[in-house]
């Protein structure tokens, strides 16, 4: 049983999207403090509105060593760390400016949660019961078409989180991965199809956390594609492939 109640969090892409709705989540559960970590702090005012006693502002763009050095020193304890930030451009593999792009999204996709945990990780240790939760994306398992350099971003992420649990195994500190599909958000405003609400990722997210389980699914096109996966990897391929 991970129970939320009185726990210290940090949400980093706190401002909006799945972000924002593992914040309403924690604060419903009576986390006892809760870091919003967004870019632009101005972005976070509604957001803390909700009740500024537990929810705290923090400057961080994951991107940003000197944000992650200051930040290990703001925070005193942590129970929770909720890897959520990242980006995504439409860019294929094979297009001019896929390495620029493969970059830019790496660095936030994977070496910022890679840096910000290493940060992080002391306070963790000391927690009772601390968990790591990494927002991947159901792309990083099987590549989504024209979207190749973020799915391999989302893949390194992947392989991260596989890699934590590992480590921490001994330190009893659950490594949770999430791999949403297309959720309703800004980020997947162009996707024309049904869209579950950010606050199901954020509640599925926790209730794995709850039962113990090491990856979630939390929507139905994640768990359609994940089990075409498990049944045969280029099933998947072959699916994405006819999505163009």
């Amino acid at each position: 049983m991970f129970d939320l109640k009185d726990k210290i969090a940090l949400v980093t892409g706190a401002n909006r999207g799945i972000g924002e709705a593992y914040v309403l989540h924690l604060l419903q559960a009576g986390a006892k403090t809760i870091y919003a970590a967004a870019r632009d702090l101005d972005n976070l005012t509604p957001l803390l509105a909700r009740n500024p006693q537990v929810i705290k502002p923090v400057l961080l763009d994951v991107t940003n060593a000197e944000h992650i050095k200051a930040l290990a020193t703001q925070i005193p304890a942590l129970d929770i760390l909720i890897n959520n930030a990242g980006i995504a451009n439409a860019c294929s593999l094979s297009a001019d400016n896929a390495l620029q792009i493969a970059h830019t999204e790496m660095e936030t996709n994977y070496f910022g949660p890679l840096q910000l945990t290493q940060a992080l990780l002391a306070l963790l240790k000391k927690s009772p019961l601390a968990a790591v939760i990494n927002v991947s994306s159901i792309a990083g398992i099987s590549s989504f078409p024209m979207m190749g350099p973020y799915s391999a971003s989302k893949a390194a992420l992947h392989s991260f989180t596989q890699g934590l649990r590992i480590e921490l195994a001994a330190d009893k500190i659950q490594v949770l991965g999430v791999y949403p599909g297309p959720i309703d958000t800004r980020m997947t405003e162009a996707f024309e199809m049904d869209k579950p609400k950010p606050s199901q990722v954020a509640e599925r997210s926790f209730m794995a956390l709850d039962n113990g389980e090491l990856d979630v699914m939390p929507d139905d096109f994640s768990a359609q594609m994940y089990a075409a996966f498990l049944n045969h990897p280029h099933e998947l391929e072959k699916a994405f492939a006819q999505m163009q």
